[in-house]
């Protein structure tokens, strides 16, 4: 069995939280509580050729009204060191959101140049107010893929956590074989 870190990353109230709990446990809970620093939990998959261990740590949001390049703390450098693959989650309803994972990803490429990332647009449920447009994804080069998800529908959250795990299983074999 392989062992890989995911971690979660975004503004805060954009479901980080509710997407860890809909992939590990099955289940959405409506109250929302804020993570302070960092919540761990693991789930065991089976990918296309192993199995593997997902260790996910769902780091405290990012404040979005933050314009001075503050939103990674040196707290979130040292939770992120080790990181197997980004989940990037922005609340498809608020666009500040979406520019927020935006400066995150700019960041988060430059410190941790080789490390997958996929875009998590969260929410999807709320229809009416969905605004997320076109464009959007401008200024995310290099993403693996983008998902529309729910974390109260489940809708593309066992897809999303398993698309990277299966990158990130797949990068390994591809070096295994190289060597």
């Amino acid at each position: 069995m392989i062992s890989r870190k995911l971690c979660l990353l975004g503004a805060f109230a954009v479901g980080k939280t509710s997407l860890m709990r809909r992939f590990v446990k099955g289940v959405f809970d409506e109250r929302y509580i804020t993570t302070l620093g960092v919540k761990i939990d693991t789930k065991t998959v089976e990918l296309e050729n192993q199995t593997a261990k997902l260790v996910i740590w769902d780091i405290e949001g990012a404040d979005p009204a933050d314009r001075e390049n503050q939103l990674i703390s040196s707290r979130m450098k040292a939770y992120l060191a080790g990181t197997d693959g980004l989940l990037l989650v922005a609340d498809g309803t608020r666009p500040v959101t979406i520019d927020t994972a935006r400066a995150i990803y700019r960041w988060f490429t430059a410190e941790f140049p080789s490390v997958p990332a996929a875009l998590l647009l969260n929410k999807s449920d709320l229809v009416d107010e969905w605004a997320a447009g076109e464009g959007c994804l401008d200024g995310f080069d290099g993403l693996l893929q983008c998902f529309t998800t729910s974390a109260l529908s489940g809708e593309n959250v066992e897809r999303t956590f398993l698309y990277l795990a299966e990158a990130l299983t797949k990068d390994e074999n591809r070096a295994d074989g190289d060597s």
